[in-house]
This record gives C-alpha cells, structure tokens and sequence, in this order.
C-alpha cells in the first residue's frame, strides 16, 4: 500500500527546514517548534521528524538539547547551500558514479560484519517497501550512506552526505515520484542485495562493477523522466 504523497517524509522535513535557515527565516540559536507540534505541520509521525532532526543536527544545521528542545546551530555558507540547492537529480547521480564504485572497493576492504547486518537490514526494509516509495527512498539513503560509513574515511562520509542532501530537493522528490514504482525498486532492491553479498564475500571489483550496473539504472531512469 502506497504512502500519502503529501506527506514529506524525513527527506521532505530536512529539506524544509534546511531551507528555512539557509533562507534565514529561522536564525542562529532560534529555537524550533516541539517534534508534536513539527509532526502535526508537517501531517507525519513524530517517529519521521525525530529522523529529521537527527540528520539536520549531523549535518550541523542544528542542537538538540536534550530537555529543552532544538535550537538553530548556524547559518551555512551560502555558496556552498546554493551548490546543493541548484543541483539537478542527474548532476547528483553524475558525482554517484564518480565515488560509489569505489566506495565499495573501500568497503569490502574495512568494512566489518556489523556494517554488513546494518546493510542486511536495510535490504529487508526496502524489500518490504515495494509499494512505498517514500519508505524505500529513506531505506536506500541510508544504505548507500552505511556504504560511506564501511570505507572508515570522514571526507568521503562527509562529501556523500553533501551529495545526499540534493535527495532533499524539490526536484528529486518530482523525480522520485516519477520513477519509483513497484518494478524499479523491486530492480533496485536485487542490486542492493548483489552489492551486499560482493562485500560479504570480499570482491571489491564485483562490488563496484554492481554499483555501476545499479547507478546506471537509476540515472536512465532518472533521464527518461525528465524528458517527459
């Protein structure tokens, strides 16, 4: 059964708020409304905001002070906001393939078996998310960021999780829309599943050649839909 496609999911809420601060609507060390009251605003679970609030904090948009609430942690540089927010979907897959076949050489190399059962469960939430685009879209952020996570390298983490914020935009969310359906992300999910068993089984070329068979989907998927 399908999502309501007005409600945001965390990307969508990131994506708000994010916007919000670099827009300066909301400034340093505002406080933001209680995860009740962003969930009611937002029409989501407090569960999925709280996923928001996580992620703007790693990325260092905002505190979350325990017992008092979130506060605004600084305005970002605007050049470097207006690089994420001008991104298109297929410059975003464009700067995938130049990192994440890698990425996975890097992987099988210092990943351990817990960030193998992290990617194994991911896998099984995107398989239970055929009919969820919005839930399998916020299942396969994370995997490709646990990826990240395996290499052990802050700046790789660091740059995929700049790449990942174009995930947030308006435009991507348009595309998302257009592209995931049942068949796509049933494709996606055996990919993933390929892509994790290259990294149990310590084949980095194997590995990367599947991230590229899977980037490589995706972005025609992504061009066919713009073209419509």
């Amino acid at each position: 059964m399908s999502s309501d496609p007005a409600k945001p999911g965390a990307d969508g809420i990131v994506a708000l708020i994010r916007r919000e601060i670099s827009n300066g609507n909301l400034q340093l060390n505002d406080r933001l409304p209680p995860e009740r009251e962003l969930a009611e605003s937002h029409c989501a679970a407090r569960g999925t905001v709280r996923r928001a609030l996580t992620r703007l904090e790693r990325e260092g948009f905002v505190t979350i002070r325990p017992g008092s609430g979130t506060y605004v942690a600084k305005r970002p540089d605007m050049e470097k906001v207006g690089a994420i927010e001008q991104a298109t979907p297929l410059e975003l897959m464009d700067a995938r393939f130049a990192l994440e076949p890698h990425i996975c050489r890097l992987a099988v190399l210092n990943g351990k078996p817990d960030d193998f059962s992290r990617l194994a469960s991911l896998c099984k939430t995107m398989d239970e998310s055929v009919g969820d685009p919005v839930v399998f879209s916020e299942a396969d952020s994370k995997f490709h960021r646990t990826l990240a996570d395996c290499t052990r390298n802050g700046l790789l983490i660091w740059i995929i999780d700049q790449i990942a914020g174009v995930r947030s935009q308006d435009e991507w969310t348009r595309m998302r829309r257009l592209t995931l359906n049942v068949r796509t992300i049933a494709d996606y999910n055996l990919q993933h599943r390929q892509i994790l068993n290259a990294l149990r089984a310590r084949e980095p070329e194997r590995a990367a050649n599947i991230m590229k068979e899977h980037l490589e989907t995706a972005r025609l998927s992504l061009t066919r839909a713009s073209e419509t």
